[in-house]
């Protein structure tokens, strides 16, 4: 009995070892950029402060998938996070950026629109995707409600909300607080991944996100122009209903529901149990079941 916890003591020890050490070596992997950052496709710039730093598509991809436990796919500009913490730790937190090019976003509903209708629908549109998640292996996530109610600002085309989100199995809701800033041929989507209680931290950050991500000239809101450029068939109701208007046909592998996990996997722990398993097996090798061996 005595090995047998002195075993358990070292896998945890090492286990919690290798995960540090994993975790640093994927942070490490990381390319980080500060400053002027032109985003793909030439329509905004990203004049960043030193609070923040910036990583390009393919790192994105990386931090969200590998690093937060979502669902792949999804294409970006990349994502914006905060300087001076980890995104791995439980402060972490991160602003994904996509852009929709589906046309000049009429903003005339903006002041009728019934949110609390609007909820509904979003809660319902979740049963069925909640369908594709299970089938895939992801969780089933529902929207509790608003976290901060949708309101939109007329001068600078600037639209913001947040969800308060639950996931299958998390120990606490999480936050998705998204901005939509509407340009001449599209929407620059800017949806930040956090904690439920980082709201007023990520209410107050977003301001600055918001404040340093334009559109460049020739593809802002006000260089629209009614006799060349494509109207999108949608206003602003539906930018915020997100899935449900993906239902549509637009926004594809639309990042309104984007969980923040913040759970690197850790390969490095299988092999510690397999370590474990062997030990307890020659300590006591009449009670091994040959035919199957535990799950890490």
């Amino acid at each position: 009995m005595q090995r047998l916890l002195t075993a358990v003591l070292l896998f945890l020890t090492l286990g919690a070892a290798a995960a540090q050490d994993t975790a640093e070596q994927f942070l490490a992997s990381l390319h980080f950029q500060q400053g002027k950052i032109a985003l793909p496709g030439g329509i905004a710039t990203l004049d960043l402060p030193p609070a923040f730093r910036y990583l390009a598509p393919a790192d994105t991809a990386r931090l969200l998938e590998q690093g937060w436990g979502n669902p792949p796919g999804a294409t970006t500009l990349g994502m914006v996070l905060p300087s001076g913490v980890s995104p791995l730790s439980d402060e972490g937190w991160g602003v994904v950026v996509t852009y929709e090019k589906d046309g000049h976003v009429k903003d005339d509903d903006a002041d009728s629109i019934d949110y609390g209708k609007l909820l509904k629908e979003i809660q319902d549109g979740m049963a069925e995707e909640n369908k594709e998640r299970k089938e895939q292996g992801y969780p089933a996530m529902t929207v509790v409600g608003w976290a901060e109610k949708p309101h939109y600002d007329k001068a600078q085309h600037k639209l913001y909300w947040a969800k308060e989100l639950r996931t299958e199995g998390a120990q606490a809701n999480g936050l998705n607080y998204n901005i939509r800033v509407l340009g001449r041929e599209g929407v620059l989507v800017l949806n930040a991944v956090a904690g439920l209680d980082q709201l007023a931290q990520i209410r107050s950050e977003m301001r600055q996100v918001t404040a340093f991500s334009n559109f460049n000239q020739g593809h802002r809101y006000a260089d629209f122009n009614a006799s060349t450029d494509k109207v999108a068939e949608y206003g602003i109701a539906a930018l915020v209903a997100g899935g449900v208007a993906a239902k549509l046909g637009f926004f594809g592998k639309l990042l309104a529901l984007l969980v923040a996990f913040k759970k690197l996997i850790i390969l490095a722990v299988a092999g510690l149990a397999s370590f474990l398993w062997k030990f307890m097996r020659r300590e006591k090798p009449a009670a091994v079941d040959l035919g199957k061996a535990p799950e890490a």
